[in-house]
């Protein structure tokens, strides 16, 4: 199939309070109960806005001259990263996920109010939006039994350009379809958001692996330094 599909998941990403005290840097240490209210409450403030939606497509793939084309598909892939990435696989899977506008609202009115809980929400919506992308990969393999498939690769990473973003965008309409689109700087808008792109092949993949090792932002990762990962590294690995 390339005609884009919306899906909107039957119940919210659940936030848990461990992903949130994760992305705080709480490491080991305990919360405090004042902390653990902090975030109780959060949690319940972003779950009564968030709209959660994702679109997604699928390409035949092919490879030419060593690099991946999408089939009936105008956007073009550039980068040795994600020809090396999608290396063996016969199908693309381009797909966008937000938790909507009315998110970043509510984080931003948070923030000028009071910082603290401007940071737990922020927290808790990163934490909601990886889980909302791990319902839209669950959504997608549905469709492929007995398939095989790459970890998420997103423009941005490595050497596949984040000037891409838009046109990303624009193949799967989703500006339209759920109101996601970037700005100038090629940010995306809604902030929580992601955008991704996985292989489907008949045999396990063979390219590079989105964990750690492979990440350009490792020498300088503030989850690294506290010995921690930042969940998309851990989900790759």
């Amino acid at each position: 199939m390339n005609t884009a599909r919306v899906y909107i998941p039957e119940t919210p990403p659940a936030v848990e309070v461990q992903d949130v005290l994760h992305y705080l840097g709480y490491g080991s240490a305990q919360p405090d109960d004042d902390t653990l209210g902090l975030i109780n409450d959060c949690k319940l403030k972003l779950e009564a806005v968030m709209e959660p939606k994702a679109v997604y497509a699928s390409y035949p793939l092919k490879f030419v001259e060593g690099y991946p084309v999408l089939e009936n598909c105008g956007f073009k892939l550039v980068g040795r990263e994600i020809a090396e990435h999608l290396q063996g696989c016969s199908t693309a899977v381009m797909f966008a996920a937000t938790l909507s506008l009315s998110t970043d609202m509510l984080i931003s009115q948070a923030q000028a109010k009071d910082m603290a809980a401007g940071v737990v929400l922020d927290c808790c919506a990163t934490a909601a939006i990886e889980k909302l992308s791990e319902m839209v990969e669950t959504e997608i393999k549905s469709a492929y039994p007995g398939r095989y498939f790459t970890t998420k690769y997103s423009p941005g990473y490595g050497d596949f350009p984040i000037e891409l973003q838009k046109g990303f965008l624009d193949t799967l309409n989703a500006q339209k379809l759920i109101g996601l689109y970037t700005n100038e700087a090629c940010l995306l808008v809604p902030i929580k958001s992601v955008t991704a792109i996985i292989g489907v092949g008949d045999e396990p993949p063979k390219g590079l692996k989105t964990g750690c090792a492979f990440c350009r932002l490792k020498d300088n990762c503030s989850f690294r330094k506290r010995g921690q990962y930042c969940g998309l590294s851990k989900a790759a690995e």
